[in-house]
């Protein structure tokens, strides 16, 4: 995709000068060296510093700030480098080393010899250093031995329910995967309501603690995949479903609800923004939801996953469904986020009354998505091992009846055109609908990137309109045809038939 992307400098290249396409193709390739090196470099810097639970924290953080930056980025940009900040990008976009190909490029077109030797070499230097970087991490990764392993205490519970909560705790506590993931939800949250306040604005700080709850339920959307073949030991255990889900939910609401409703406390308190009917009703509400989605979609939509002691240098990746899972957390983000809707709706409508909904609410969905997940796992409990061991092809093929082999019933169009919309419907909905129009209601004088704030002032709130009802349609497509998809019979009707790679 990298190398596809690229070839933009070999058109720019031809349209200035033989001499700049001739500087193209050598630009090109040393540009994709050295993103491939990168990306290299990074995950072997990722695989060292998740060795330990500080640079597990670490590696949180820095994930946390540049995912928040990319959508939140505009404030402090035009806080304290320019208000210009599309041109401030441009330039940043052009300084940065991921620019230096189309500077060389168009350095040849205007005949600046001198410029386009120094970016060339510059990504030669790069290139070098990077990977005599990675080379030196690589070696330590596949050298080193652990020393000096701390006896853990031995797990002890009076019974079978104290066993289990003890267990999931202990796997919290000790897989550094589980912690990076909670402190990158809670840092993210936070980071992504606490950007605009270099514009003065803080109209965001109220939600910090919610956005941490819906990015954590979607950071453990697969927690039986996350397990792998372990969870044969509890599969083994009689009657353990439904202590093992309700140990899960307990767990997530341990780690994510005291932290979640201090700082939604504090950060109201600070915002003064009068708002706390509604952030004291949906907080509730997205606990108990996300709490129990995170069991039913980690039952109903287990992704296999590499187990813990076979991950490779790159410890965060999930084995050969990286797509698959990031599908799972796109869903799950919208998911988590539909279940504070009542409680919402209650608290526009009858202020403080919506505090009772958001709290039953989000107990129902705790107590209902619960009993759906237990009850799953009791009854298909071999097919999820089968499912964790082998794979998805296997079970499949064992298992017609499956929401995945339904889908690949459906035409290759649909199912791209369907995963699109659920994983981009977030675009025009959320950063070009609801943003702007909170900036619109609250008077911010900021433009960012927002496409409504661009247009003239009677259309800006028909934009905006329009904007939201494309991103609810790409959601409602997609789940339609996943709707669709999981009524199909392939048992009854000998026609359909999964769609067949060409020869």
């Amino acid at each position: 995709m990298s190398l596809v992307a690229l070839l933009c400098l070999v058109v720019v290249g031809g349209q200035l000068s033989v001499g700049a396409l001739l500087i193209s193709v050598p630009a090109v390739l040393l540009q994709v060296l050295s993103f491939v090196l990168a990306s290299r470099l990074a995950v072997a810097v990722y695989a060292v510093l998740l060795q330990v639970r500080s640079g597990a924290v670490l590696a949180a953080l820095v994930n946390a700030f540049i995912l928040a930056f990319t959508a939140q980025g505009w404030a402090l940009i035009a806080a304290f480098i320019s208000t210009d900040v599309q041109g401030t990008i441009a330039r940043g976009a052009r300084i940065a080393p991921s620019g230096w190909g189309l500077v060389a490029v168009e350095a040849a077109g205007s005949g600046d010899w001198l410029r386009v030797l120094l970016a060339v070499a510059g990504l030669v230097v790069l290139c070098a250093a990077m990977f005599v970087a990675w080379s030196a991490l690589l070696v330590r990764r596949t050298t080193a031995t652990r020393v000096g392993v701390r006896v853990r205490r031995q797990l002890t519970a009076p019974d079978a329910r104290g066993a289990a909560a003890a267990k999931e705790l202990r796997t919290w506590a000790r897989d550094l995967l589980y912690g990076h993931r909670a402190v990158f939800a809670i840092a993210y949250g936070l980071f992504f309501c606490l950007m605009p306040l270099a514009v003065g604005w803080k109209g965001m700080l109220p939600w910090a603690g919610a956005a941490a709850v819906v990015m954590g339920g979607a950071m453990f959307s697969n927690l039986y995949g996350a397990d792998g073949t372990a969870f044969w030991s509890t599969l083994m255990t009689p009657r353990s479903a439904q202590l093992d889900i309700r140990a899960r939910q307990r767990a997530f609401l341990l780690v994510f609800g005291p932290p979640a409703l201090v700082i939604t406390l504090l950060l109201t308190w600070w915002s003064e923004a009068g708002v706390w009917p509604l952030v004291l009703s949906i907080l509730p509400a997205l606990l108990g939801g996300a709490a129990g989605l995170i069991v039913l979609a980690s039952v109903y939509a287990a992704v296999p996953t590499t187990d813990a002691h076979k991950r490779s240098g790159n410890p965060m990746n999930s084995g050969e469904n990286e797509g698959e899972t990031m599908g799972l957390v796109y869903v799950m983000l919208v998911l988590v986020s539909l279940t504070a809707a009542p409680a919402l709706a209650a608290a526009l409508a009858w202020s403080w009354w919506g505090v009772p909904v958001g709290l039953a609410s989000g107990v129902l969905a705790w107590w209902y998505f619960g009993r759906l997940a237990a009850g799953r796992l009791e009854q298909r409990g071999p097919e999820l091992l089968t499912l964790l061991r082998h794979g998805r092809t296997t079970t499949e093929h064992g298992d017609k009846s499956s929401l995945s082999s339904k889908m690949a019933l459906l035409p290759r169009w649909r199912r791209y055109l369907a995963g699109f919309c659920l994983g981009f419907g977030a675009i025009p909905l959320f950063p070009q609908a609801v943003v702007p129009a909170i900036f619109l209601l609250n008077d911010v004088d900021a433009k960012a990137w927002f496409l409504a704030l661009y247009v003239e002032l009677p259309w800006q709130w028909p934009v905006i309109i329009g904007m939201a009802l494309l991103g609810l349609g790409m959601y409602a497509y997609g789940g339609w045809t996943y709707w669709q998809a999981s009524k199909l019979r392939p048992e009854t009707d000998p026609h359909l038939q999964p769609e067949t790679q060409a020869p």
